[in-house]
């Protein structure tokens, strides 16, 4: 595909913006240096994107289990004349940050977080709301083993189908009563100005210099996995994704799926458990721009890793996918809702 100068511009800084936002003042010049334009014209495109939904929001990525919550991917099988009122219960907890239709007997999938303090815990949360919504059959898959998780979708169309996905080493970090209030502000979506953590740093009446050190310990540690932006898939052009589940040798889990993982189009590699009425332990979610697209990335990790069988989930429709907003009352609210009353 030929761009013009101005959308080849754009489409880089889509791109950058998804890897690694600068942590400084004024980050909006450093991207416009990177890219050879200027501020006032990196804000004009990065807002307009924003106003058009295909940026989602750009703020903190926090490592769930590192803040001391549970989480897992649930499934849920529920009979289509159930669904909407399903998907109502399930979008009110503040625990849910994805919910996918899917194309399978299973065809509900979300993902649940629950806070340290959750009276319930996660495995009685997810019976909660399968007693809620009248499911009778449903599935907890918890992470046994993560190979990847790292949503850039490649604006440009200039990546090669591989790349290496590197282990970070992080630093052990004993969280104080100031990380957890710079977290409860960089959680938060930043606008598109000069100076988009002013308002932040002024709250917490702090120098930046204290500001982006306690924020780069945040990242050192892996408690923050990175600050970006994150992007509509389907309004940025990727319009075909699935969820493509693999069943595997569990002995021979570590090599396969580092393979699965190197390909750029799979944004997240997990191991899971398997079950009498579930074979699949390998999840890769894959993102491309046209099904032939989709299949090709399939047939090419198929063609590389040892498998049993596969199944491909398409992604039907979009119910949520939002930020957990961590440390929020909105959690207990919902347990004295639900699980008091």
């Amino acid at each position: 595909m030929i761009y013009t100068k101005e959308e080849a511009i754009k489409n880089k800084i889509l791109l950058a913006i998804q890897h690694n936002f600068p942590l400084v003042a004024k980050p909006f010049e450093i991207i416009a240096s990177n890219f050879e334009t200027t501020e006032e014209n990196v804000l004009e495109i990065l807002q307009k994107e924003k106003d058009g939904g295909i940026i989602r929001q750009t703020s903190a990525i926090f490592d769930t289990k590192k803040l001391g919550y549970k989480s897992s991917l649930v499934a849920f099988s529920l009979n289509e004349n159930k669904i909407d009122e399903a998907v109502k219960i399930i979008n009110s907890h503040a625990g849910i940050s994805h919910n996918y239709l899917r194309s399978h007997k299973f065809n509900i999938w979300f993902t649940l977080a629950v806070p340290p303090n959750s009276i319930l815990g996660l495995k009685k949360t997810v019976e909660l709301i399968a007693k809620l919504t009248g499911t009778k059959e449903f599935l907890i898959l918890p992470t046994l083993k993560m190979f990847k998780i790292s949503v850039k979708l490649d604006t440009t169309k200039e990546l090669s189908n591989k790349e290496e996905v590197i282990k970070k080493v992080d630093k052990k970090l004993e969280l104080t009563d100031e990380h957890f209030r710079v977290i409860e502000l960089v959680q938060q979506d930043i606008k598109f100005i000069s100076e988009p953590f002013l308002e932040a740093k002024n709250k917490l009446g702090m120098t930046y210099e204290r500001f982006f050190e306690i924020n780069n310990e945040l990242k050192d540690s892996g408690v923050m996995r990175r600050f970006a932006s994150i992007l509509n898939h389907k309004k940025a052009g990727f319009t075909s994704n699935a969820m493509v589940v693999w069943e595997i040798e569990e002995t021979k889990s570590n090599e396969i799926g580092q393979i699965a993982a190197s390909f750029s189009a799979v944004s997240h590699c997990y191991l899971r458990p398997i079950f009498e009425n579930w074979k699949y332990n390998l999840f890769t979610m894959i993102h491309a721009s046209s099904s032939d697209e989709l299949q090709n990335t399939i047939n090419s990790i198929a063609s590389e890793i040892e498998f049993k069988s596969n199944m491909i989930l398409h992604s039907l429709e979009e119910f949520k996918k939002v930020r957990i907003i961590y440390f929020s009352n909105e959690f207990a609210k919902w347990e004295e809702k639900y699980a008091i009353s």
